[in-house]
């Protein structure tokens, strides 16, 4: 680093911090208003992954002047400052103007000094675990962050600094986009195929079933009927140390559904065949917390980035192996993303804090089965869709893995550019 080009400063010196918002209950669930109001779960909506462009509450002006609500400026960066969601160290950049709850801040930088998307990464590099408070419920103190000491270039190279990162990043969104499309696209193919009735070769034949009229040649069975279900170990803490093995864990499976890469936990306890996950695999959640319930009974289809030698489904999963009636798992994943089969997951549970899906009523699922032709036919549309969509993610991987290696050397000026 050119030491005569990098100057000193502390954080408190290039930025300024802007507290949350109390969000009161009365004010919330609502997306009829013109100013996004964030919570720490906005942080993990889907393409909230660097900007945040999507909001589950928003308020009007007069709401927001009624409850003297702080504005956070565009370009500002957003982060948690108390409780676990702090030791995740997430940021994100702020597209337009916001409200964040009382669990959240931002960062304000001065832009006379500091250019906003290199500001971003920058207060991506700082852990502040290292300077939280509290044991129990960890917090941070703006005086504390103030102080943190960094090394800025000057503007011009803070700005091809951010355009290498963004380049790498952008390209993620785009991966990120181009596989919500491909998604959709499934969804709608299946429910026009399979919930309309309208697929290709329909007669217009329908005869009656306990769903109403289905067409001839399809069934209603149960889910015990097309697949093989499989319930995940049991495991200690102790067993959860570095391997070549690795826990697929509720943290695995999306909101409604998907697989999350960041819910791998290397393990070295014992596990049966039947146990074992595979890329491809069907997965989905048989437990949630009741605060949320959104979780349980979501699918998954399983990947494998980190190339670990086993996967293992934990007890809080349930692997589902279709039979010969059900030509894969991608095909089954669809008929699983159903609210009809998420309500019949919440209606077969019990617990109080967590929510637990009963094994023995997980095969009794009644669902609505098509001729074998039609779901060969679907199968063979929707495999290389979901090729597509893996191999983004495959994408997706490695080009995180490049910008976590590169963000600190750049930061440090390692790399000079």
């Amino acid at each position: 680093m050119n030491s005569n080009r990098w100057m000193k400063y502390s954080l408190g010196e290039i930025c300024s911090f802007i507290s949350g918002t109390v969000f009161p209950r009365e004010s919330q669930n609502s997306l009829n208003g013109t100013i996004p109001f964030i919570k720490v779960s906005d942080l993990n909506t889907s393409g909230n992954e660097r900007w945040i462009d999507y909001s589950n509450n928003y308020i009007s002006e007069s709401e927001a002047k009624k409850l003297r609500a702080k504005i956070h400026p565009p370009l500002a960066t957003t982060f948690a400052k108390i409780g676990i969601a702090l030791t995740f160290n997430r940021r994100r950049l702020l597209r337009k103007k916001t409200i964040v709850d009382n669990n959240l801040a931002s960062a304000v930088p001065n832009t006379s000094i500091i250019d906003p998307i290199f500001f971003y990464y920058l207060l991506s590099t700082i852990d502040f675990n290292k300077i939280s408070s509290g044991t129990a419920l960890p917090y941070l103190n703006f005086s504390d962050i103030e102080r943190i000491p960094v090394d800025i270039p000057p503007i011009p190279t803070q700005r091809r600094i951010a355009e290498i990162l963004s380049s790498l990043d952008d390209k993620i969104e785009l991966n990120r986009q181009t596989n919500a499309t491909l998604e959709a696209i499934a969804q709608a193919i299946f429910k026009e195929w399979f919930v309309d009735f309208n697929f290709p070769g329909a007669t217009g034949e329908m005869v009656e079933s306990e769903f109403g009229m289905i067409p001839k040649g399809w069934r209603v069975g149960k889910l015990g009927e097309v697949c093989k279900l499989s319930k995940g170990v049991s495991y200690k803490s102790s067993e959860l140390q570095p391997s070549d093995s690795a826990l697929v864990t509720l943290k695995s499976i999306n909101r409604g559904g998907g697989f999350n890469n960041d819910g791998f936990k290397e393990y070295l306890g014992n596990f049966k065949t039947s146990q074992c996950l595979v890329k491809g695999d069907l997965i989905f959640a048989q437990t949630d917390i009741t605060q949320n319930a959104d979780v349980i009974g979501s699918p998954a289809i399983v990947e494998n980035p980190f190339d670990y030698e086993n996967l293992v489904a934990s007890l809080d999963i349930v692997k589902c192996e279709p039979t010969n009636e059900i030509p894969s798992s991608g095909t089954l994943y669809y008929f699983l993303q159903r609210q009809e089969f998420k309500d019949y997951c919440l209606s077969q549970t019990n617990g109080s804090t967590v929510l637990h899906l009963r094994s023995s009523e997980i095969p009794n699922y009644s669902m609505i089965i098509p001729n074998s032709s039609i779901l060969r036919e679907f199968d063979s549309i929707i495999t290389s869709i979901r090729q597509i969509i893996l191999e983004n993610n495959q994408q997706n991987h490695i080009l995180r893995k490049t910008c976590d290696e590169l963000l600190p050397k750049l930061m440090s000026g390692e790399i000079e550019v």
